[in-house]
């Protein structure tokens, strides 16, 4: 009898200690084979999920708290599909599946994916994985142009740190792709996005759309007088200018006036087929065109240019040559005329590549609707509007210039200097800031001269010669702060002594001083940037990211004026902020500024903290330092 009840007891011993031997392989296996999908003791193991412990009685969050899915619909071309993944867990990136149920009139492209982190897995080898938080952008294929119901069914699959894994995952949600087709249902505003709530450029597209052809021109054409006031248009006075001065017969009001129209139409048509293109194509003309080669021959050409206005030389052609083409330019006047469009041609593509609000506008407007037409004809309509004071500055000229004697070579003079502004403003784009303060001092120092800073007064002396030999004195001292402020780190030819002022606050300040204000992290390409703004949503830190190139004269008053404003700066230390560097254009930077509906910088887009982009407060184009401080805080109160 007691020998029985000792059996029984030993069989009860014999089952306690298998089953724990089973638990104690179960969790060891999991450990080192977690990231195995077909692993015996992933998702339904009674060590694992079921009884809430594996392998050291560790527990795990369910699937739908360990990757909470959500997904938004941007516009009536894009989907994106976003998972929160909790601490300690990961999801494989060869796991995600995506499809449309029911949905005939739509189909997804290939999903575009961020950069993730690869894990060694003992069973798949090294396997790519994303932590904390994913954005992957999903494009769509349309047939049809209306507002289409779909339900979007998303494939997952992932695991813990900890060794254990889930079994693949299946979600639907159910979503509304808005209207594609046709301007006004394209850009509709709805109830989720209101009018107000658009940016600007957005709300141009809209504009473009709703109203009357007409009334969208003219509204095109008034935007276009602004923008000819902007230092990406204002260049282009002294080139026309040197155009009609550089003629060798007195200029006529007539003649002046086809100088200058010529001028004005071919860049009008060189903005609207470069603007068609870029919104069709994706291919801005206009940005190929700041290859650093580039920008240096067309300097290159108006300081040879400039030379010749000082009377150094005179450019002419060969006897032969020049006797032909004077014999006919006798029978035909118009080839003056066709060297003036060319270089309307060029200055458009060279001069100006600035994306201002109404451009972005316009170029949205083509790239959903398509109507190549309507869109190029406002983008006449707003170059025509740029090139009116071009037209009216030109035109005047022939009738205001003094008739050939030595007020002429002074007016020669004048425009000679504008031209190598013209050839350094190029040259800023690609050389080092000190090196820019050097050429505007010898430029400045050089009109000192001219205007005879270093001449005696002998003789009779009028008040004009005071008044020049005194303004030539004080050209001639800020040319010697110029080179001061180069010597001393100064970027800015308006304010060439703020290196010397920022180095006395760090040693007045001490170590603590050294440290900059702000600090734009560099990323590149889609999967640099994502990854990025990923990093700052897994500390719930807001993101502003900054699009930024070397050739964007209005990045760099952004860089100058705006971001060292105090209380923008003090603003601005509340997000992290990125700036994605298109100087290059290459595939990479393409492949950005597509992924985000951009057309060139300079653009600002923030993303609030779970790494979503708040579209409402996108922003294209130069903003002054208040304007856009005041932008800057609206945003993080949306964040909030």
């Amino acid at each position: 009898m007691t020998r029985i009840a000792f059996n029984k007891w030993g069989r009860v011993q014999c089952w306690i200690l298998v089953i724990f031997l089973y638990g104690l392989l179960a969790g060891t296996v999991q450990a080192s084979a977690g990231e195995n999908s077909g692993s015996i003791f992933k998702g339904g193991s009674i060590f694992g999920q079921g009884l809430g412990f594996s392998g050291g009685a560790k527990k795990f969050l369910p699937a739908d708290q360990a990757f909470m899915f959500t997904a938004d619909v941007l516009d009536g071309q894009d989907i994106t599909a976003h998972w929160q993944i909790a601490d300690g867990y990961y999801l494989y990136r060869s796991k995600f599946s995506f499809q449309f149920k029911g949905a005939e009139g739509a189909s997804i492209g290939a999903p575009v994916f961020p950069a993730g982190k690869f894990k060694q897995d003992e069973y798949f080898g090294r396997m790519e994985v994303y932590k904390h938080a994913v954005n992957i952008a999903l494009p769509l294929k349309r047939n049809t142009t209306g507002r289409l119901p779909v339900v979007l069914e998303v494939r997952y699959q992932g695991c813990a740190d900890a060794g254990f894994c889930y079994p693949p995952q299946k979600k639907r949600i159910d979503l509304v792709l808005p209207a594609t087709g046709g301007a006004g249902a394209a850009l509709r505003p709805t109830a989720a996005t209101p009018l107000a709530d658009m940016p600007e450029q957005d709300r141009i597209a809209h504009s473009l759309a709703s109203q009357s052809t007409w009334l969208s021109l003219l509204g095109f054409f008034g935007f276009g007088l602004l923008l000819a006031f902007t230092p990406c248009v204002f260049p282009m006075l002294p080139i026309l200018s040197s155009i009609i001065v550089g003629q060798r017969q007195q200029v006529s009001t007539r003649r002046a006036f086809m100088l200058s129209a010529s001028y004005v139409l071919a860049m009008a048509l060189t903005y609207t087929l470069a603007g068609i293109a870029a919104a069709l194509f994706g291919s801005n003309l206009q940005i190929m065109f700041q290859n650093p080669w580039v920008l240096a021959s067309f300097s290159a050409v108006f300081v040879v240019l400039a030379l010749s206005m000082f009377g150094l030389f005179q450019l002419q052609l060969p006897t032969a040559l020049q006797s032909r083409f004077s014999a006919l330019s006798r029978r035909r006047e118009g080839s003056s005329t066709y060297s003036a469009a060319m270089m309307g041609f060029f200055s458009a593509l060279i001069v100006g590549p600035c994306v201002a609000p109404p451009l972005a506008g316009i170029l949205i407007y083509i790239g959903i609707s398509g109507d190549a037409w309507r869109g190029g004809l406002s983008l006449f309509f707003l170059s025509l509007g740029m090139g009116l004071p071009l037209l009216v500055f030109g035109t005047s000229a022939g009738k205001l210039l003094p008739r050939a004697g030595p007020w002429m070579d002074v007016i020669k003079n004048s425009f000679g200097v504008m031209l190598l502004a013209v050839a350094i403003w190029l040259l800023e784009r690609i050389i080092p800031a000190e090196l820019t303060l050097l050429l505007w001092a010898a430029l400045l120092i050089m009109v000192a001269v001219y205007l005879g800073a270093f001449d005696r007064l002998e003789g009779v002396v009028t008040g004009w010669r005071r008044f020049w030999k005194g303004a030539g004195a004080m050209v001639f001292i800020y040319g010697v702060v110029l080179i001061v402020g180069a010597a001393g780190g100064g970027v800015d030819v308006l304010h060439p002594l703020q290196g010397l002022r920022l180095a006395g606050t760090q040693m007045s300040t001490g170590a603590k001083a050294r440290q900059p204000v702000q600090v734009f992290r560099p990323v590149k390409g889609t999967d640099g940037l994502m990854q990025a703004v990923q990093a700052a949503a897994a500390n719930a830190r807001p993101v502003m990211v900054d699009f930024y190139a070397d050739w964007c004269i209005d990045c760099k008053r952004m860089e100058r004026r705006t971001f060292t404003d105090p209380a923008v700066r003090q603003s601005l230390q509340q997000m992290s902020l990125l700036q994605a560097d298109v100087t290059a254009n290459d595939a990479d930077d393409k492949r950005l500024l597509k992924q985000y509906g951009l057309y060139g910088p300079p653009a600002i887009l923030f993303f609030d903290r779970q790494g979503r982009e708040l579209k409402q407060y996108r922003l294209v184009g130069f903003l002054d330092p208040a304007d856009f401080n005041r932008h800057v805080q609206a945003a993080l109160a949306a964040m909030l």
